[in-house]
């Protein structure tokens, strides 16, 4: 789901759990992960669609909050 899609789900009033998890791909990163009712998911992707990744903690709360995220579950 890139950063409109959650903006906009938002807006319509969908909510959804948000997870904060290590990037299996390199532990260092962090990806987020969006959980949503019956078993779907969705990860957080930029504009080629792929899984958007952080190298920091911070950025990544920073960049929830503008996507008007209030809470996360971060997975250490």
């Amino acid at each position: 789901m890139n950063r409109s899609d959650v903006k906009a789900r938002h807006a319509e009033g969908i909510s959804f759990d948000t997870h904060v998890i290590a990037n299996p791909t390199n532990t260092k990163e962090w990806i987020v992960f969006f959980k949503k009712d019956a078993g779907r998911s969705f990860f957080l992707v930029d504009e080629k669609e792929e899984v958007e990744s952080f190298a920091h903690l911070d950025e990544l709360i920073h960049e929830l909050r503008d996507l008007g995220i209030k809470s996360a579950e971060i997975h250490l």
